[in-house]
């Protein structure tokens, strides 16, 4: 069965920020690049940002990536939000 893709406002391909924020721990940057990079063939050097809450408890990493389609980003997002360490994504 095929699934068919929903109109989006973004236009494809393009660069695409994705965001994910989680409890600050050493394998949390390491994880969400990891799922990402399962997903794009190339993240650029200077594509990952990380930011740290004034409290230092959550983390969030944005990592601009360069994608192809609405599919392609929807599965980096299920794939993301399906892990323990992320407890949000933007």
């Amino acid at each position: 069965m095929m699934v068919e893709e929903r109109e989006s406002l973004i236009e494809f391909p393009c660069d695409f920020d994705i965001k994910a924020m989680g409890e600050t721990s050493l394998e949390f940057d390491a994880t969400v690049v990891s799922i990402i990079r399962e997903h794009v063939k190339d993240i650029r050097e200077g594509a990952i940002t990380k930011k740290e809450s004034s409290g230092g408890k959550f983390t969030s990493v944005t990592v601009t990536v360069y994608v192809t389609s609405k599919l392609q980003v929807d599965t980096i997002y299920e794939a993301l939000s399906s892990h323990e360490l992320v407890k949000y994504i933007l």
